[in-house]
């Protein structure tokens, strides 16, 4: 390994250790840690964290990031080819997990959001990656749709399968994490079962 090799990994550790620390800060409840703070949960100097992140808005930024590509690791895409019942009920488990995992950092983003265009640009790829998975899950069910009825049905998804909803669901309706994700099946039942598609298949289910 040449030194510029050894100087890339250890940059790049430390960022993993200042970033870590950012996340062990917000499980633990604090929604805005300070600079401070951070530096002293990843045992590093202030000015080291800001070394390797411009200000707090960057390192918010790269922690969603990095949390992001980790639930994006550690996800199986559902087989579309399921039946919708199996489909929905696969989906709506593995939104419950990813949901409550990313909750703590979920919450401080919801602080911070209003004044950092990272975070209302990670918002908005997040959603886009939400629609496109619930385009291809459900395809067989829009496809029978005409343009705007299926724009409609792909939102009333998207936003049941939403962290707000979750949220909602969660930190101000009370419910546990396991009714959360039989309320949200069920939201996802009413709507795909009216598509036409999803007519037939309960037709077929209960002759």
């Amino acid at each position: 390994m040449t030194a510029t090799d050894g100087r890339n990994a250890r940059t790049l550790r430390t960022r993993q250790v200042i970033r870590d620390a950012h996340m062990d800060l917000l499980r633990d409840g604090e929604l805005k840690p300070s600079a401070r703070q951070i530096a002293a949960r990843a045992g590093v100097s202030v000015r080291a964290l800001w070394d390797h992140f411009k200000d707090l808005e960057s390192l918010m930024a790269a922690t969603a990031a990095r949390q992001l590509a980790d639930q994006d690791a550690g996800v199986e895409p559902v087989p579309a080819v399921l039946p919708l019942g199996e489909r929905i009920a696969a989906y709506c488990a593995q939104r419950a997990a990813v949901l409550e995992a990313l909750a703590p950092l979920a919450r401080a983003a919801d602080v911070q959001r209003p004044f950092s265009a990272a975070l209302q640009e990670n918002l908005r790829g997040n959603l886009d990656r939400i629609r496109a998975d619930v385009e291809r899950l459900f395809d067989a069910e829009l496809a029978a749709l005409d343009p705007e009825h299926r724009t409609r049905t792909v939102l009333s998804v998207c936003a049941a399968a939403d962290w707000a909803t979750w949220k909602l669901l969660r930190d101000h309706l009370g419910q546990s994490p396991e009714q959360a994700r039989a309320v949200l099946e069920n939201t996802l039942t009413a709507v795909l079962a009216g598509t036409p598609t999803g007519r037939e298949h309960e037709r077929k289910q209960n002759p």
